[in-house]
């Protein structure tokens, strides 16, 4: 095996396994006394989850103060409402908990509440880019597919241009991500499929970018083979404790390659869509262009494809790699049939007549630049149409 030449980075302290959420308390305490707490309504199936948060900073000690506007692809409207209590407050910590909206939106109002203008005006491309006065952010878990927890991503959307964009800076890298797989026994069946599968997309999607290295991919196929075994397992029983931690390993370890590899074509059209489209689940949006962009993308990465292949249709072990490669895109649409996630755009409620738009948004973001295959601006246009009805 040869070893090429990497760098690593991952400051945040990871506290896994189940229970570890009684240790928010002492994890958020070590960087003030004022919180705030960033989540969506305290309702339905994570209600629970962030009733025995604000129960554990309470028994800390903690002054706690509770956002709990955020939206599915939160806006910069949202990001400035959270942003406003933190000021008027005087928070000296943010804490997110929840899945991947709530865990960005706590890092995006971690850098407007210290900075001028709103969190739109620090993403990735700008000039200007956050400061070490970014309040110190602590994030707790209760999905296993966003992998916010350990990145330096932070997601937010323009309503009126209907965008989606991100603040990518390490200063939003949480100090400290529990995972407690207790907390996602909850989590409704189509949360789990949606979110399970964005954790194999990211592993997925690691080991084909430009950045990976010897070691993001050695954590990226775990967490592909984790993905593959456990989330069935997961949907076929959500109180399956054992499933669900190794569902959060996963979630985990791809989190750990996106951030120091990155995502491909297919998390730029999914970005797209849910910029446009912003009732569309990102991992759904995933599902409906994973079909298309797997037979678009094999034959420029073989080997990667022949051995996701083998993960999810064990009779391709012997198959040479080139047919195991592109017998992939079969296995890998199965998948997606037996988690619940065959869609299609059309099915999501995208229309015909903005596909066209659809298209020229999925190449706003550089993502599609990293894939094995690089889109022209034509083959977008048709793959965005194959994805529509298939």
């Amino acid at each position: 095996m040869t070893v090429n030449n990497f760098q690593y980075f991952q400051p945040t302290e990871i506290l896994f396994g189940a229970g570890r959420v009684d240790d928010v308390g002492a994890a958020v305490g070590r960087y003030g006394r004022r919180c705030l707490l960033v989540s969506r309504p305290e309702a339905g199936a994570f209600g629970p989850s962030i009733a025995r948060v604000q129960l554990l900073l309470d028994e800390a000690g903690i002054d706690t103060f509770h956002f709990d506007g955020v939206i599915p692809n939160p806006t910069v409207e949202c990001i400035s409402g959270g942003a406003e209590m933190a000021i008027e407050n005087g928070v000296d910590v943010v804490l997110g908990v929840g899945g991947g909206s709530a865990m960005d939106a706590a890092k995006a109002i971690a850098v407007e509440a210290t900075h001028e203008g709103t969190s739109w005006d620090y993403l990735f491309y700008r000039d200007t880019q956050p400061t070490d006065a970014t309040l110190p952010i602590v994030a707790v878990s209760s999905t296993s597919g966003s992998a916010s927890h350990v990145t330096q991503v932070a997601v937010v959307t323009d309503g009126p241009t209907r965008d989606k964009s991100a603040i990518y800076n390490a200063r939003v890298f949480p100090r400290v991500g529990i995972v407690d797989p207790e907390l996602v026994v909850t989590a409704p069946e189509e949360v789990t499929a949606a979110t399970g599968f964005d954790a194999f997309c990211h592993a997925f999607e690691s080991v084909l970018h430009p950045g990976a290295s010897s070691y993001t991919e050695m954590l990226a196929w775990e967490a592909m083979g984790l993905v593959a075994a456990n989330l069935p397992a997961a949907l076929a029983d959500g109180s399956n404790l054992s499933a669900r931690t190794s569902m959060a390993w996963a979630d985990t370890l791809a989190g750990l390659c996106i951030a120091n590899a990155g995502v491909t074509l297919p998390h730029g059209i999914g970005m797209a869509i849910g910029g446009m489209y912003p009732d569309v689940a990102h991992g759904m949006a995933l599902a409906s262009c994973y079909p298309t962009f797997s037979r678009f993308t094999w034959p420029a990465a073989i080997g990667c494809f022949a051995r996701a292949g083998r993960l999810f249709d064990p009779a391709l072990a012997d198959a040479p790699d080139d047919e195991a490669a592109e017998r992939s895109c079969d296995a890998i649409d199965s998948f997606l049939q037996e988690i619940g996630l065959w869609t299609n755009l059309e099915a999501l409620g995208v229309p015909e007549n903005e596909l066209a738009d659809l298209a020229r948004q999925s190449m706003v973001l550089p993502d599609y630049e990293n894939n094995p295959r690089v889109t022209t601006p034509e083959e977008m246009q048709e793959l965005i149409a194959a994805c529509h009805r298939r």
